[in-house]
């Protein structure tokens, strides 16, 4: 229910009324590595969907920090999960959010932002951001609900991806989530950024 008060709110901050499901997550964290110390910032991770994944994933290894606009997602995410770091901050913002920590990247970005209520500004904004913070071997993963995919956000949304990374994997269908979503997997940000 909190979810759904927060969409009430703020649409187009939240973007969904309801949180995405287990099976969506799993596939959206997939990039996360199982071994190591890596940085893993999570964009827009709203009452915890992805983050409970990503904590799985990385079983008490590396980094994860979770960048939230939503103060009140942010105070419930970071009273939930005392391992992540939690940002009350735009994801237009990472750059202040790692140096703040004395990080100069993230190894992976995984976002649950609602990209098709984004104007072209803030997804354009948002996606210097993104690749400006990974490293040549850096991956991000975002989603898109199937129903939407072929909306002009939605497509502005692929167009910048693989204008800002050499390859863009679609997942299948996760038809599981409910409404039923695929991930983009994108690798090698370019050094330019992009300019779509």
């Amino acid at each position: 229910m909190p979810f759904l008060l927060e969409f009430a709110r703020d649409p187009m901050t939240v973007g969904a009324v309801a949180p995405s499901g287990r099976a969506l997550a799993r596939i959206a964290t997939a990039a996360v590595p199982r071994t190591g110390s890596p940085v893993v910032v999570e964009l827009g991770p709203g009452t915890g969907a992805f983050t409970e994944a990503i904590q799985r994933r990385l079983d008490a290894r590396g980094r994860h920090i979770a960048v939230e606009i939503n103060a009140r997602f942010a105070q419930r995410l970071a009273a939930r999960y005392p391992a992540v770091d939690v940002e009350h901050a735009d994801a237009a913002g990472l750059a202040a959010v790692l140096a703040h920590r004395g990080l100069q990247h993230a190894d992976v970005v995984v976002s649950g932002l609602p990209w098709a209520a984004f104007g072209e500004g803030q997804q354009r904004d948002a996606l210097a951001a993104v690749v400006a913070a990974l490293p040549p071997d850096g991956v991000f993963t975002t989603f898109a609900y199937v129903h939407t995919r072929w909306a002009p956000p939605a497509r502005r949304l692929l167009r910048s991806l693989q204008s800002r990374f050499d390859e863009v994997v679609v997942s299948r269908t996760v038809w599981a989530n409910l409404p039923p979503a695929l991930v983009y997997y994108c690798r090698r940000p370019e050094a330019d950024g992009g300019t779509v």
